[in-house]
């Protein structure tokens, strides 16, 4: 097999039915505003969690991606949370089959995310990504307890391996954490450097396959035009995530000056700082839905509003105002009131630009811009795809 290979896996969504995306959304970002358990490619440098507060709730807040996964011989296929913000895999041991190549490596795990939590034994399995896409002895945290993790088997960890620190019993050969899929796949030869390219769709129907993992590099296909790559942002704390430098237009007028803030899939929302937000509003003319805290607009306010353009590396990609609001036929989840659109705008709060972490572009960023996030390399891509222009919401 061709180390440049790139080996595409297709995934779901999945809507969980929640009201408190905002409120979720701000505990993350107040962990990694503050410097919290850094995950982007410069973060491998850190060893141990920086202390103070509780670990970042790393799962996505209102629609979770699902990838298929077969552990074993024969593989018993599992639905996991595709995770860029933490690093272990696991699976729920009511959905894991011993096989012919489980090992029972008798040293147990335990992970607490600022969302749930979960513990139980480490395995080593094969690990099934795709058809031709197979992981050998691959760690896996078989979970007997899990909390607050429902509507998926477990989750699949693509961060870098710092992540998994302590989070299994000590083993002299991994001093540095645990071997990640991401670590496997390179070090088996499966892929060249250790790059993911995430198309992410919007969303039209519960557990349908809309979306897909790119293993080793971008997978063309789903870009719409160019791909253009920016290195991580040198401004502190942002680059230590997938950091990035940006600036904002709502249609031809700057609404946000250059600035840094990272790329997240992890968040649901675009988080911008309480100045910009405030001016969005200004120019929108939203409310503040009281009871989500969300920004809505009425119908007609919604036929006025005009695109975002996030700048960024000389490249401009539009954010339609169809992309900022959230799915009308998911209003109901929310509790949005009849005849009010909820927005995915919300604000990071009050930050100023040399704080150094801004703004962090959420999935409802992602839906419509296809990301690569290339650790060998230190870069973010970003490409339009067909779904920038999509009326879906």
């Amino acid at each position: 097999m061709s180390q440049s290979t790139i080996h595409r896996v297709e995934f779901k969504t999945n809507v969980v039915h929640i009201n408190d995306v905002k409120q979720r959304d701000l505990a993350r970002a107040k962990h990694l505003v503050a410097g919290h358990q850094p995950h982007g490619p410069n973060a491998k440098k850190h060893q141990q969690p920086k202390q103070g507060g509780d670990e970042i709730p790393v799962m996505n807040n209102g629609v979770t991606y699902l990838a298929s996964c077969g552990f074993g011989e024969p593989a018993t296929n599992c639905s996991l949370l595709i995770d860029t913000g933490s690093s272990n895999t696991w699976v729920k041991k009511e959905k894991y089959k011993v096989t012919s190549t489980s090992k029972d490596t008798r040293k147990p795990f335990s992970i607490t995310y600022g969302l749930g939590s979960c513990s139980g034994s480490e395995y080593t399995d094969r690990l099934t990504l795709s058809q031709d896409l197979v992981i050998e002895n691959q760690s896996i945290g078989v979970a007997d307890k899990s909390d607050q993790m429902p509507n998926m088997d477990g989750i699949l960890g693509v961060g870098p391996v710092a992540l998994t620190k302590n989070t299994m019993a000590p083993d002299a050969s991994n001093p540095n954490g645990i071997a990640t899929v991401m670590d496997n796949l390179k070090g088996q030869d499966k892929i060249k450097i250790e790059c993911i390219g995430i198309g992410y769709t919007p969303t039209t129907k519960l557990n349908a396959a809309t979306g897909n993992l790119s293993f080793g590099g971008p997978d063309s296909t789903q870009c719409d035009g160019k791909l253009n790559y920016v290195p991580i942002t040198s401004t502190y704390p942002a680059s230590e995530y997938w950091g990035i430098d940006q600036s904002i237009n709502y249609g031809n007028t700057e609404i946000m000056a250059k600035c840094a803030g990272i790329s997240d899939t992890g968040t649901t929302l675009i988080l911008l700082p309480q100045n910009v937000y405030e001016l969005y509003q200004q120019k929108t003319g939203a409310k503040v839905d009281q009871t989500t805290g969300l920004l809505t607009v009425t119908q007609a306010q919604y036929e006025k509003m005009e695109s975002l353009y996030f700048c960024v590396g000389g490249e401009k990609y539009e954010i339609t105002p169809n992309a900022q609001i959230w799915p009308r036929k998911e209003d109901s989840t929310l509790n949005i009131p009849s005849g009010e659109i909820a927005l995915v705008v919300a604000s990071i709060g009050d930050i100023k630009a040399g704080d150094g972490l801004c703004f962090i572009n959420g999935f409802s960023f992602l839906q419509r811009v296809y990301s690569v996030y290339d650790t060998t390399n230190a870069r973010i891509g970003y490409a339009p795809t067909k779904y920038t222009h999509a009326t879906t919401n």
